[in-house]
């Protein structure tokens, strides 16, 4: 499909808000793989109920590739549903503004507010600016998480369900694929055995919670992106996610995202959640998180090895599988 255009994105404005009267500085905002991000402003009738004092409404069209279905396991309509819903429940996320339909014909996607802040994660870690943040987004992270898999699964739309072992077995046979062991890796795999147990309860997880996938202000978090990874699966996976140390950039010593403690992110989730956090369980995902992350870096760097798509960045993401390696050697001795 196309690129969006300012007429076709103004005429599905007008469908929907009939005194809108035009689209100011549409753009397409760098990165995202799995989907495209569009930012543009919004004008209105000076009469109307969306007009502000501000200025034009700033908004975000986030669509899959191309405008087609995308490779995700979520559609677009159910993304921007988990987004509706968690919102009801204290999460900080961009409010929809509406999800796009067949007769706009700009593909799959929503148009949601846009949340002015920061996501670079060496900005959020080192920038003065940016130091009360710092200083509070470990036990933020805990209290957004535990409202995140609080919510009912039945108020949510349908969605995978991605249990602790089925995750280990898909990444076990993806790295197996590649005929290019990894003494590290094997170890992993078998260390993980029966200690990633099936979740019992299944919960909302957000699926990719960490650096990138935030938009943060001096304050702290603002409003958590990228929701198109969610499932139903173990909390513990979110918890260790966004401790794994290929995102904290740099500063290993501060184990969640660079800039804080597992003691704030742990407390800020039981005092929300209500419950203590079985911190084994979260180490044995960290370990698996890790793992996952080294594997999904193989997968990258084949896909350019192999030909079937030259990237310099895919080389380079490749090329991280070192790192991975490093970590999982850490992790493990720390079990013995």
């Amino acid at each position: 499909m196309d690129p969006i255009t300012e007429v076709a994105l103004l005429a599905a404005c007008q469908r929907r808000f009939s005194s809108c009267r035009g689209i100011e500085d549409l753009r397409r905002l760098s990165g995202g793989a799995s989907q495209e991000t569009w930012t543009f402003d919004l004008t209105f009738d000076l009469t109307s109920d969306l007009a502000t004092t501000d200025g034009p409404l700033p908004c975000i069209v986030r669509r899959s590739p191309g405008g087609g279905r995308g490779s995700s396991a979520i559609t677009a309509e159910v993304e921007a549903e988990v987004q509706r819903v968690v919102r009801e429940h204290g999460v900080p996320v961009a409010e929809v503004r509406f999800v796009l339909d067949p007769d706009d014909r700009l593909g799959s996607g929503y148009i949601m507010e846009r949340v002015a802040g920061e996501t670079l994660a060496p900005r959020i870690l080192r920038e003065a600016a940016y130091a009360p943040a710092r200083a509070v987004m470990a036990r933020q992270c805990g209290e957004i998480l535990a409202r995140i898999h609080g919510v009912e699964p039945g108020s949510l739309p349908e969605l995978p369900q991605l249990a602790g072992p089925s995750q280990l077995e898909h990444y076990r046979s993806a790295y197996a694929s590649f005929d290019d062991p990894r003494p590290i890796f094997g170890l992993a795999f078998a260390t993980l055995e029966g200690r990633i147990p099936e979740a019992g309860q299944l919960s909302l997880v957000h699926g990719d919670f960490r650096h990138g996938n935030w938009i943060v202000g001096p304050e702290g978090i603002r409003a958590v992106l990228d929701w198109e990874l969610c499932h139903l699966g173990d909390p513990a996976e979110d918890l260790a996610w966004v401790c794994v140390n290929s995102w904290r950039f740099g500063v290993t010593e501060k184990p969640v995202g660079g800039f804080g403690e597992r003691s704030d992110l742990f407390e800020g989730y039981r005092e929300v959640a209500g419950r203590p956090v079985d911190e084994e369980r979260v180490r044995a995902w960290e370990i698996f998180g890790t793992l996952k992350w080294g594997i999904m870096c193989m997968i990258q760097g084949f896909a350019h090895l192999e030909g079937r798509v030259r990237s310099v960045e895919k080389a380079a993401i490749g090329r991280r599988v070192s790192e991975t390696e490093a970590d999982l050697a850490r992790l493990l001795a720390e079990l013995v």
